[in-house]
């Protein structure tokens, strides 16, 4: 009987024992799910408020473009990759396009079509009245609405050189004639080589030499014909731009050249064109 109650009491000790310990890591555990749940919430706090702030910024930023959009005429309409034009310089182009060749107007059959034609009508006009002739020297082309005067080197350049000759003074001229008379456009000027190498001391190859043509004739634009530098832009091209073959002296002439690339804004330059015409 007496060993009977040693072994109950043995029990009875070591049930108390392990629920003890049982009860202690449940608090431990529970402690730590307190702790991951206030960590929970302070951070779900923190992202409602970052949340609020981003609702109020799209809020601001859709009432501008309501803002912009309520007023018809200044309404924007993307024109495929070209540009991004107002209702009111749509109105101005329309002007434009009722003096076009209707043959020409025929083909253009899409608000880009439109734009092209009606830029380039505007930009030849500005050209005719420059009076610069085409000839072996000289050439213009007007893609889509840019504007591009490639000028043999011959006509700027001393052989070899990067300094503007004064038998440059009459073409320069004429092109900062255009450049001050349309404040919407800017200018890229371009300098371009044939494929044969050259290394001296001031110059080392031919990405150098483009690049000194066309600062030089910027530098001209801006210091004696007062164009505003800040509608030019140099740019050297090297010899990887050719119109014509390498192999023959003829050929290597045509790749010689400067390339004046004129852009116009199109909104500031229907703006300007409609005011010039009132």
């Amino acid at each position: 009987m007496k060993r009977i109650s040693i072994v109950l009491l043995a029990t009875v000790l070591l049930t108390a024992c392990v629920s003890k310990k049982k009860y202690l890591a449940l608090e431990h555990e529970n402690g730590e799910i307190k702790s991951a749940l206030t960590k929970t919430q302070f951070e779900k706090e923190e992202l409602e408020t970052k949340f609020a702030i981003i609702e109020a910024r799209v809020e601001a930023y859709n009432s501008k473009i309501n803002s912009l959009t309520a007023d018809n005429d200044v309404k924007m309409e993307a024109v495929g990759d070209v540009a991004v034009i107002s209702n009111e310089t749509k109105k101005q182009m329309r002007k434009t396009l009722a003096n076009v060749d209707p043959a020409k107007l025929s083909q253009a059959t899409t608000l880009k079509d439109s734009m092209n034609l009606a830029v380039s009508y505007n930009l030849q006009k500005s050209l005719d009245k420059s009076t610069i002739n085409e000839d072996d020297d000289i050439a213009i082309d007007i893609d889509e609405t840019v504007v591009m005067i490639s000028i043999s080197d011959k006509m700027l350049f001393d052989t070899a050189s990067y300094r503007v000759s004064s038998k440059a003074n009459n073409i320069l001229q004429k092109l900062a004639n255009i450049i001050n008379s349309e404040p919407s456009i800017e200018v890229m000027v371009e300098g371009h080589t044939d494929a044969r190498s050259i290394s001296t001391e001031k110059i080392a190859d031919n990405w150098d030499l483009s690049v000194l043509r066309a600062t030089s004739v910027v530098r001209a634009l801006q210091n004696k014909y007062k164009v505003a530098p800040e509608k030019l832009i140099a740019a050297g091209r090297s010899s990887y731009l050719p119109v014509a073959g390498n192999d023959t002296k003829e050929d290597r002439s045509k790749n010689r050249r400067t390339r004046i690339v004129i852009l116009p804004n199109i909104n500031k330059f229907f703006a300007l064109m409609a005011s010039t015409e009132q």
